[in-house]
């Protein structure tokens, strides 16, 4: 698909990027000690197929090694940075939880994420979240028509790292659009030699992914649930973003 998209292709992206941010919303009343990342996976599939999408994640990717991603949300909680799978484990007080949700509806793709608190949590986790929710919003002011990625990359690193936290480098954002994951790459950090220039009618998906501690990151036996490398916590925020030819349009906001 090509990167610049037609005024019908970005309609269709406001019904399923609407929903996306429904979701994220209508999740918030769920999130309390006690309920388990399945419970929330749940609420979240129903509510995606009640308003006519299709829950994107579930049964996406796999190899000879990996199965497919087994379910409706990335739900993470803690020292998870991205892609938790749901299942038996409960959220306790003190804990954060990152929510990521994909929807396809009419062929075309909405994508965000947002890290919720579990009850009180401490100073430490409250500025985490504080200061990637920041960044992802400085992000997005620079993703105007004829910037370079680089400039969303830069404001989101000198943000995150003023504040001493790491920048997570194995992952980064993504075009979006009739697939759920398109050029170009959206990193987080300052790449050198990157040359990419945003034009008007390019639709991306900004999600900067922040850790308290060291940038570096692994991947659990599961193939998918990525951790912190030190087992400190991680924070992750997401938003589909439309450049246009003045500001850019929060398509999941």
């Amino acid at each position: 698909m090509g990167l610049i998209k037609n005024r019908s292709e970005i309609e269709l992206m406001r019904e399923s990027c609407s929903i996306v941010a429904q979701v994220l919303k209508h999740i918030t009343g769920f999130i309390e000690p006690g309920v388990t990342t399945e419970k929330l996976d749940k609420v979240i599939e129903d509510f995606i197929i009640s308003k006519g999408g299709i829950p994107a994640f579930k049964g996406y990717g796999g190899s000879r090694k990996v199965k497919p991603y087994p379910a409706s949300a990335c739900i993470s909680v803690n020292e998870e940075v991205v892609h938790g799978i749901p299942g038996e484990k409960v959220l306790n007080e003190g804990d954060i939880v990152s929510i990521d949700v994909g929807v396809k509806k009419n062929g075309y793709f909405g994508d965000s994420a947002k890290t919720y608190k579990v009850g009180k949590v401490s100073q430490k986790k409250e500025t985490l979240m504080k200061v990637t929710e920041e960044s992802l919003f400085l992000g997005i002011g620079q993703a105007v028509d004829g910037n370079e990625l680089n400039d969303i990359a830069s404001a989101i690193q000198s943000h995150c790292e003023g504040h001493g936290f790491g920048v997570v480098r194995a992952l980064v954002g993504h075009g979006i659009g009739k697939n759920l994951h398109e050029e170009p790459a959206v990193p987080n950090y300052f790449v050198p030699n990157n040359r990419f220039r945003l034009r008007q009618g390019m639709v991306i998906a900004i999600e900067p992914m922040i850790n308290y501690g060291t940038y570096e990151v692994k991947t659990l036996k599961d193939g998918w649930t990525i951790v912190t490398a030190d087992g400190e916590p991680s924070a992750h925020f997401e938003h589909t973003i439309l450049i246009t030819d003045t500001k850019p349009e929060i398509l999941t906001l």
